[in-house]
């Protein structure tokens, strides 16, 4: 489907078959709503991509409900689609097809902190914020950082990674089994708390990054890390963007274990300090984060800066004190606001796409050229650490031409990303924004992935329209 096209509407809530809504009350009771306002805030994310509500929502409370729910709903032929937190970018949530949305936020139980083993096991619905804030006891924490309050079941359905995948990996690395329900409401877990394991598929890979297109994720068992003895932060302006990658690719290159290597352009530093109230000089700028013991710490900061001098960083500041750190990685989580903040009424195109690092500099100043023709406001933003960066199209849907533009900019954003070996996402996901690519960077291997989908759910109920295109 064209990520530009609206999405046919949803029939209204009371076209359900009887049989799956008695069905739905009996279970559900008050948890079951068929709101207009709420259907309407369950149809999109935090995107550009237009609201298409489900025809209802149900709000379970344990694996059981769900498994009940999607028992009901394959008997009814009713199509299901799993929420989250509503953060996603590229339409994940849209009912396109109308049906059930699954709402998991009240299935927030932290089950299991096992902290001699470094793990620990939640409901779905838990968010990244509330685990952190319950294993600082413990002296662990969980390092997948997407930067909005995201659920832990949503973060794992989309692959999530963010500002500590350079050095902690993404969720991908970070899960290590789940509690999943099938399209026929059969419950499986997808494996061990082993660290290794040699018997049979890799399950828990394969729902990771699903999108809740094979499955709903209910449960999921993560690694743990202790918190670092020293944190220390550093800030890095440069005159161009091409000098800051430079230096990022250079400190990759060295083997420097960097735990953020954040890169905002002048517009996005220009965003960030109206918003936020920064005063950051507004120039192509390099947000570091060093985590380990005070020599290691010391050795990196000291590494990074003669690197970044060696490539014109313009200054190098670091900081340990936590209130300096905390307000400059707020400062990042907010970019997304900063620069929908720069033209009010407008919304936010996000699209992100991710390349070898050795690529990098190349498919952004590429990428530049692109976005100093737009018509309109473009931020720049980027994990830079692992190849991953981010443009922020500030547009106007109502605008048939500017809407256009956008999509010619983030169409050849894709291919430029792909023809360097990359992918059309790093960490968004597909959604249904960005199916259309999906053949152009798999080829024949899209066909496995069909062949997947029909195995696990022949009648297409699950999350249907995302992912796969067709």
């Amino acid at each position: 489907m064209d990520s530009l096209t609206l999405p046919p509407a949803a029939p209204v809530a009371e076209g359900l078959p009887p049989a799956l809504l008695a069905g739905l009350r009996a279970l559900l009771g008050p948890r079951l709503s068929l709101n207009a306002a709420e259907r309407e805030q369950h149809g999109r994310g935090e995107s550009y991509h237009p609201s298409c509500p489900p025809q209802a929502v149900c709000h379970p409370r344990s694996t059981a409900e769900v498994a009940a729910i999607l028992r009901l709903c394959a008997a009814a032929g009713t199509p299901i689609v799993p929420f989250g937190a509503g953060t996603s970018l590229e339409g994940h949530v849209a009912a396109l097809r109308g049906g059930v949305c699954i709402d998991l936020r009240g299935m927030d139980r932290i089950l299991a902190v096992r902290p001699d083993d470094l793990d620990v096991t939640v409901e779905a619905g838990v968010t990244r914020h509330r685990l952190n804030e319950e294993l600082r006891a413990t002296g662990l924490f969980f390092p997948v950082d997407p930067g909005g309050e995201s659920t832990l079941g949503g973060m794992a359905a989309t692959r999530a990674s963010g500002t500590n995948a350079v050095r902690y990996g993404t969720m991908r690395d970070n899960v290590l089994s789940m509690t999943v329900v099938t399209a026929t409401g059969e419950i499986i877990r997808t494996g061990s708390r082993a660290r290794k394991s040699s018997a049979g598929y890799d399950l828990t890979r394969l729902f990771v990054g699903s999108e809740g297109t094979l499955g709903i994720i209910t449960e999921v068992t993560l690694r743990l890390y202790g918190i670092p003895e020293v944190v220390a932060a550093a800030i890095c302006p440069f005159a161009t963007v091409e000098e800051a990658v430079a230096a990022v690719v250079s400190v990759i290159q060295c083997g420097i274990p960097v735990a953020r290597a954040e890169l905002m352009d002048r517009r996005t530093v220009q965003a960030v300090n109206r918003y936020s109230k920064t005063e950051y000089r507004e120039t192509p700028t390099l947000f570091f984060e060093f985590h380990g013991p005070p020599a290691a710490v010391a050795e990196q900061v000291a590494l990074v800066e003669e690197i970044a001098r060696g490539h014109g960083a313009l200054a190098f500041d670091s900081a340990r004190e936590p209130e300096a750190r905390a307000a400059l990685w707020k400062a990042r989580h907010s970019v997304h606001y900063a620069i929908q903040a720069m033209r009010p009424g407008a919304r936010v195109w996000s699209t992100d796409v991710c390349v070898p690092v050795s690529n990098l500099a190349r498919c952004i100043a590429e990428t530049r050229e692109d976005t100093e023709r737009a018509s309109f406001f473009i931020s720049l933003v980027g994990h830079v650490g692992d190849g991953n960066f981010h443009l922020g199209l500030v547009v106007d849907p109502s605008d048939a031409a500017e809407m256009a533009e956008a999509e010619a900019l983030n169409d050849r954003l894709v291919r430029r990303a792909i023809a360097l070996d990359g992918t059309c996402t790093g960490e968004h996901g597909i959604g249904y924004g960005k199916v259309k690519f999906m053949e152009l960077e798999h080829g024949a291997a899209l066909g496995v992935m069909r062949a997947l989908k029909q195995a696990l759910d022949p009648a297409n109920l699950l999350n249907p329209g995302k992912i796969l295109p067709g």
